[in-house]
């Protein structure tokens, strides 16, 4: 039977695909042989029951929200607690232009800088020498609104806490972190155990999350786009064109003789971001797409006519009734360019996202699983048409299998092991997902009862 305990260590929660790499229960992480990062030396007592955010012991984002929100003006299954939700960018100059969206994350980060909130923001930005250090990109604290800007845009990489809160530690003062939903949670956890952090860091700043990648994307892009690995100086996963739509991902490298390798990710072997190509394992496990337990929460505004403005656009959930009000005065003062939007609005944009994290979650749930079992919000269940089974079966093997066919491409020296089984894994999903694919054409004619209802 799967494990369902009070106390866990590290290493469990590990051996069962439970740990997202966030470096919260850890004072040295390492990153293994896929790009994911993992707790090497624990922080004290190795018992992460009550601090791991996928533990199924923890507490969960409805009980950490009602702590952190005791009387929202509204909540929904989807959106969790809020105070308001708006979409759109930022008017003053560079922040939209600069970020991978409207700017939103950037903006708040720096007015709470700016305002005196906060007296440094953790985020995560590329590190100066990604060869000797390792790693493309890294937390790191920032202290006015240049260093912010250093770190806009989006970064599908995997990065980890342990450094910064140790930073936090070391040093007295008033953080935000900004963070994926999973570490947004984990700070949470920690600052209820941990009275350092529970003083420090006052504000949380959420990114809408569709799943981790490992650091082996960044090894798929090299070889696709023909630049060796080793050369790689940086790594830009959505270059911002204004003449193209916003959900057109273009992926950019940067070699150290200075010359760069660009490709649209629709063109990459495994550029379709729903098929789950080097994802984090625990990302299967995790039922919040919107960062409930931040304060405020920023995402992309995938419907029309936002997602072909290639200028960018944000939907930014509010959580806390101080970044509320922060938002609604800029707005009035003609800082931001937002409009006021009700819940359905923001779920609309995120729709596969919450498919995936409930209807998806609720299947997978039904699976066996050896070692600890994810306790999530979501019931188990598995009444769903054939085909959205095999979607999600297949979805977690192209998750798994990308790293172990990735690893063969790393150890032959052999690329090819990798692009070309990726290649016909996406054909084979598309035609799945897609209602007009063939293999879904196939399934519908034999199984007309698998249709997605």
């Amino acid at each position: 039977m799967p494990r369902l305990a009070e106390t866990l260590s590290s290493r469990e929660i590990v051996r069962s695909g439970l740990c997202i790499g966030c470096g919260g229960c850890a004072a040295t992480m390492a990153m293994d042989r896929d790009g994911l990062w993992k707790p090497e030396v624990a922080a004290g007592q190795d018992d992460v029951a009550a601090i791991c955010p996928f533990s199924p012991a923890a507490a969960n984002e409805d009980v950490l929200a009602a702590e952190r929100f005791p009387a929202p003006t509204a909540q929904t299954a989807f959106l969790g607690r809020f105070e308001s939700n708006w979409v759109g960018h930022v008017a003053e100059d560079g922040f939209r232009t600069n970020g991978s969206s409207g700017g939103m994350v950037s903006w708040v980060a720096s007015e709470l800088l700016r305002t005196g909130a906060v007296d440094a923001v953790a985020h995560v930005a590329p590190v100066a020498d990604p060869q000797s250090d390792g790693r493309f990109f890294a937390y790191g604290l920032s202290r006015d609104a240049d260093a912010i800007a250093g770190g806009a845009k989006s970064r599908y990489y995997p990065v980890e806490l342990s450094g910064v809160i140790a930073a936090i530690r070391a040093m007295p003062g008033r953080y935000a972190v900004v963070g994926v939903p999973c570490f947004i949670k984990a700070l949470h956890l920690l600052r209820r155990s941990d009275p350092v952090i529970a003083e420090r860091v006052t504000h949380l700043l959420g990114l809408f999350c569709g799943h981790q990648k490992s650091a082996r994307l960044v090894d798929s892009f090299a070889w696709q786009l023909g630049a060796p690995i080793a050369q790689v100086k940086a790594v830009d996963y959505r270059i911002k064109d204004a003449a193209r739509p916003a959900n057109w991902y273009r992926a950019h490298l940067t070699l150290d003789d200075g010359s760069s390798r660009a490709e649209d990710w629709w063109h990459l072997a495994d550029g379709d971001w729903g098929a789950g190509f080097f994802q984090n394992p625990a990302c299967d496990w995790c039922d919040d797409v919107v960062a409930e337990t931040a304060d405020v929460a920023f995402g992309d505004a995938w419907v029309e006519p936002y997602s072909s403005d290639g200028r960018g656009t944000n939907v930014v959930i509010a959580r806390s009734p101080e970044i509320h009000a922060m938002i609604a005065a800029a707005v009035v003062d003609g800082r931001l360019a937002l409009t006021e939007v009700d819940a359905a609005f923001v779920e609309g944009t995120q729709a596969a996202g919450f498919r995936h994290r409930r209807e998806g979650l609720a299947y997978r749930l039904t699976w066996r699983k050896r070692g600890v079992r994810a306790v999530k919000r979501v019931a188990p269940g598995a009444a769903l048409p054939l085909r959205r089974k095999l979607v999600y079966r297949m979805r977690h093997a192209i998750a798994r299998d990308s790293h172990r066919l990735a690893r063969l491409a790393r150890w032959s020296g052999k690329p090819a092991c990798y692009t070309m089984w990726a290649r016909g894994m996406l054909a084979v999903y598309r035609g799945l997902a897609w209602s007009h694919g063939r293999l879904g054409g196939w399934i519908d004619r034999v199984l007309p009862d698998a249709r997605p209802k």
